[in-house]
């Protein structure tokens, strides 16, 4: 059975940094694919960055770009989202998402989530 648990959101000022981290269990870690969505009520889910577990390709949305940086650990089973520069519209419920493969496909393809982590940034 495969597990995904998200953790390291919170409150934070805005230009503040957070990293959220994300474990993984029941799958071969070393070959998913593995996503940061984010989603706020009322709107669709959005894919903030994903990266490939073959290759080490790299996704992210236009809205992060030189602000996040994803990044994952394969002894340990763990992805990670270093956030900075924080913008109070980046506050939302932030998701750690994994599939067998291809990153950019739409949210509802990934196949294996975790039940998502609150990260509000206040202005």
């Amino acid at each position: 059975q495969v597990q995904v648990v998200e953790s390291g959101g919170g409150l934070v000022q805005a230009v503040g940094s957070l990293r959220l981290s994300c474990t993984a269990s029941g799958l071969t870690f070393d070959d998913a694919v593995m996503a940061w969505f984010r989603q706020v009520a009322g709107k669709e889910r959005e894919r903030v960055s994903c990266i490939s577990g073959s290759t080490g390709f790299t996704y992210y949305a236009e809205s992060v770009i030189g602000r996040f940086i994803v990044s994952r650990y394969n002894a340990k089973n763990t992805l990670y989202l270093q956030m900075v520069s924080l913008k109070p519209e980046d506050t939302a419920i932030y998701y750690c998402a994994a599939r067998d493969r291809y990153c950019q496909v739409p949210w509802s393809a990934y196949k294996w989530w975790g039940p998502g982590t609150q990260v509000t940034v206040s202005s």
